[in-house]
């Protein structure tokens, strides 16, 4: 298996990568937070994971090992293939998703394309225990993240804006307990 690359990085897009290691260029699909985590250096490193399909080898690639760690549990579930998973870390950041499984915040991750109730409650009840045993620093992101911030996060990715920027602008209007809808037009006024 391939468990990282290091290399120079030649093409970036917000679903791939093409990392030249010794000569040979490996695309590499990623979700849209190692996108945004990976700066323009020409030098990268990504874990990754290789699935092997009957017609296809894909490379996936990670800028963290929790994030591959999520990517791995999430793939183990039924109903859920290596697509869908990176969607899923593309909407929100393996911390997010554990907290929703933790939770058993069934609509968070259902608000997620591509997935309805029956697979979230299934994500749910596969991975509670097993995410449990992930070090995530979820004490901050309690701290952090009040519901009606959280679900003003999740609408701004949904209607397209990148996450940083969304996070950015929410940081500067969620003083107080605003609504979902009032947090949602504040930003939208700075994005």
């Amino acid at each position: 298996m391939i468990d990282r690359l290091t290399g120079k990085l030649i093409e970036k897009n917000p679903t791939s990568l093409v990392i030249d290691c010794g000569g040979v260029g490996y695309d590499v699909r990623i979700s849209l937070n190692t996108y945004s985590s990976l700066n323009s250096s020409e030098s990268v490193t990504v874990l990754t994971r290789l699935i092997i399909r009957e017609d296809a080898h894909i490379l996936y690639g990670f800028s963290s090992k929790e994030e591959r760690d999520m990517f791995n549990h999430l793939i183990a579930v039924s109903g859920i293939g290596p697509n869908t998973a990176m969607i899923m870390l593309s909407s929100l950041i393996p911390e997010e998703i554990a907290i929703a499984i933790q939770s058993e915040d069934v609509r968070t991750i259902q608000s997620i394309k591509g997935i309805g109730a029956k697979t979230a409650q299934r994500v749910i009840v596969d991975l509670k225990d097993k995410v449990l045993k992930m070090n995530f620093n979820t004490e901050n992101l309690f701290s952090q993240n009040n519901t009606a911030r959280f679900d003003a996060l999740t609408a701004l990715i949904s209607l397209g804006f990148d996450k940083k920027s969304a996070d950015k602008a929410l940081d500067k209007v969620a003083d107080g307990d605003k609504s979902v809808e009032v947090l949602i037009k504040e930003a939208l006024k700075i994005l």
